[in-house]
């Protein structure tokens, strides 16, 4: 199993950030939620002039064999029509990326199908889907401990290209399934208050979707251990999401935080190392039932709240903005002795 070296947060400047914020011309503390992102991202890297180098959000897509089982009003093959459509710069991602100058690279981690090699997908693949976990574990231990390093490889390479402040975003019919699992075991909070509509059911298709993840809990025998549960409800791109985290943060980039997919792999890292945190920033609470629970357990305070529940790492993209102002209001706005005015007693 791979150790992550991920140092606890620098407070080394925070007093001179702080004071560098306070002497900023406009009243203490009146930009709010900025001032703390701007004092926490120049912690990150130790520095009173914070930059943000080539924003990467990287979108991890696996099928789930639980998907064949009826949790997902969706057949498991939307998930590689819709990496289909983040090739053709079709989806919301696409859209958003390119709107804000962040790179999307698209990730197959175990979709149940072959994508031609000129198609722009970068081929992680572990296998062509997990096994349903209704009747067996999603995955080997060798498969998980492969997905973690694949993980943690690909983001070693988009750091090793300049880049210092990534997000996640996922593709998988029936992940929240999983996400809600994760949730419930790691957590120990009640299965129904963990499960939601995902992709769109009504009640008697969530009350169904309730039921199956209910009756494979009941034959599940292992430990509450992060790595255990990940391995026997995990999907690939969760699993792979979880590495590729736990390497940024050991390598001091900043992570943005998506939804309720993209927290169930955050809450599973946690729990392997806690001073992941310390690099994160929550950028949305997604409608997804659970996620508001999965933010409480993290002790997280999302930038936004837009009624979003799409996933892909849409709330990752259209909170980069909030990030940027917050890193150049620190570097750009005149100090009260730089423009000449008077600062309060």
């Amino acid at each position: 199993m791979i150790q992550y070296n991920i140092e606890a947060l620098s407070t080394e400047k925070a007093e001179a950030l702080q004071h560098k914020i306070d002497l900023k011309t406009k009243p203490l503390g009146s930009l709010g939620k900025l001032e703390d992102m701007a004092k926490h991202i120049g912690c990150i890297q130790n520095t009173l002039s914070p930059e943000l180098k080539k924003p990467v959000i990287m979108v991890f897509a696996g099928d789930h064999g639980i998907a064949n089982d009826g949790v997902s009003p969706y057949p498991q093959e939307v998930t590689w029509q819709m990496v289909a459509n983040f090739i053709n710069g079709g989806a919301a991602i696409n859209v958003f990326g390119k709107q804000h100058g962040i790179d999307i690279r698209i990730i197959d981690a175990g979709v149940n199908y072959d994508f031609d090699k000129s198609s722009g997908v970068l081929n992680a693949k572990i296998a062509h889907g997990t096994k349903s976990y209704l009747n067996e574990s999603a995955m080997t231990t060798e498969q998980f401990e492969k997905a973690m390093k694949r993980g943690s490889d690909l983001v070693e390479r988009i750091y090793s290209e300049g880049s210092n402040i990534i997000g996640f975003g996922e593709m998988g019919i029936a992940n929240t399934s999983s996400a809600a699992v994760i949730l419930h075991l790691l957590s120990n909070i009640e299965l129904s208050a963990c499960v939601g509509p995902g992709t769109g059911w009504d009640e008697k298709g969530l009350q169904r979707k309730y039921e199956i993840l209910g009756r494979a809990l009941s034959k599940y025998r292992g430990s509450n251990k992060a790595e255990d549960v990940l391995t026997y409800f995990g999907g690939f791109e969760i699993v792979m999401i979880t590495g590729a985290m736990l390497k940024a943060a050991e390598l001091k980039m900043i992570i943005m935080v998506d939804g309720f997919i993209i927290t169930s792999a955050l809450l599973a890292a946690s729990k392997m190392n806690a001073n992941i945190l310390d690099y994160c920033i929550f950028t949305h609470k997604s409608q997804e039932k659970g996620h508001q629970l999965m933010l409480d357990q993290l002790k997280a305070e999302p930038l936004l709240d837009m009624g979003m529940r799409l996933g892909e790492g849409t709330g990752a993209a259209v909170a980069y903005p909030l990030i940027q102002s917050a890193v150049n209001f620190l570097n750009e706005m005149a100090s009260f002795e730089d423009a000449g005015v008077s600062n309060a007693d």
